[in-house]
């Protein structure tokens, strides 16, 4: 499996890349709209703001949209989960609209929430071969709140929120895969076999 790395300008490509090439993937990172939308599977990145990532991708976000709704197997990781949505209280604008719902301001003691925490892994695919409870790496100040019912699995801290949600191909993470060590690395690994199974 082919996977393109979308470059908006404000992502962790490095890490990531690795993460996907030790769970068997090709890589490509891309900053054309073109490229993305015609890619076999694409994965965005998650460093940055919202604003600014889709102010890179926003010129050609019908298309994108278009190529993720037909189909192509998606996986959206902290901001690039964020973007899926349709809003942000971070930036004004929309996102990509893939999913339904905003994004907002994570309700905590202390924002962001940097560290390790406990994930309730659903018994989706993503999380096959993971622990009931396994542990993964968060970095974010803000959180999704979808409005329809693609919400996987679920994290605490300071409040309850989507820790991983999916719409058939398309999945989001609110953690960082790439910097959770194995768990993260087989969630990864899932991922590419899922993608090829829809392929």
């Amino acid at each position: 499996m082919k996977v393109t790395v979308v470059d908006y300008g404000v992502g962790n490509l490095h890490s990531i890349s690795k993460g996907l090439e030790r769970a068997g993937a090709k890589i490509q990172v891309s900053s054309s709209p073109q490229e993305i939308a015609g890619a076999e599977s694409i994965v965005f990145p998650g460093v940055g703001a919202f604003g600014a990532a889709m102010e890179s991708l926003r010129p050609e976000a019908s298309s994108l949209r278009e190529a993720i709704l037909g189909e192509t197997p998606t996986l959206g990781i902290c901001l690039g989960m964020q973007i899926l949505f349709e809003t942000s209280e971070e930036s004004p604008g929309e996102g990509l609209s893939v999913l339904k719902g905003s994004v907002r301001r994570l309700k905590a003691p202390r924002v962001p929430h940097m560290g390790w925490n406990n994930v309730s892994c659903s018994s989706d695919d993503l999380f096959e071969g993971i622990g009931a409870d396994a542990q993964f790496y968060f970095a974010n100040s803000f959180i999704c709140s979808p409005t329809e019912k693609v919400t996987i699995s679920e994290t605490v801290y300071g409040e309850r929120f989507p820790a991983a949600v999916r719409k058939g191909t398309v999945v989001g993470v609110q953690f960082h895969p790439e910097k959770s060590g194995e768990p993260g690395l087989k969630l990864l690994a899932n991922f590419i076999r899922i993608s090829e199974g829809s392929a």
